[in-house]
């Protein structure tokens, strides 16, 4: 099993930055790739961005590229979401997740779910 805890998070006018990070432990040898998946109320849950978690290799869907930026910390089995230019588009719950496999921007191949952690950019 693999526990993930997120942090972070807040409220931030449109433009502004935030920070979220998701700390994992457990069987963390198992994880080969983290992602951070977001839902906003009345939508469902979709794919923000992935990293491989030894290999640093990075995938972000189209609406956040040049925006968001995702990265780890292995030492401290930690992986990061840094979102600079928000939009109130942007505003949802953001959930980390680890996927032992498989197509990285998929939810189903994630197998671990973080609690989520509130984001909202005011315009």
């Amino acid at each position: 099993q693999v526990q993930l805890v997120e942090s972070g998070g807040g409220l931030v006018q449109a433009g502004g930055s935030l920070s979220v990070s998701c700390a994992a432990s457990g069987r963390t040898f198992s994880i080969y790739h983290m992602g951070w998946f977001r839902q906003a109320p009345g939508k469902e849950r979709e794919f923000v961005a992935a990293i491989t978690w030894r290999g640093g290799t990075t995938y972000y869907t189209d609406s956040v590229k040049g925006r968001f930026t995702i990265s780890t910390d292995n030492a401290r089995n930690t992986v990061y979401l840094q979102m600079n230019s928000l939009k109130p588009d942007d505003t949802a719950v953001y959930y980390c997740a680890a996927s032992r496999g498989g197509t990285p921007t998929l939810m189903r191949n994630y197998n671990y779910w973080g609690q989520g952690t509130q984001a909202t950019v005011s315009s």
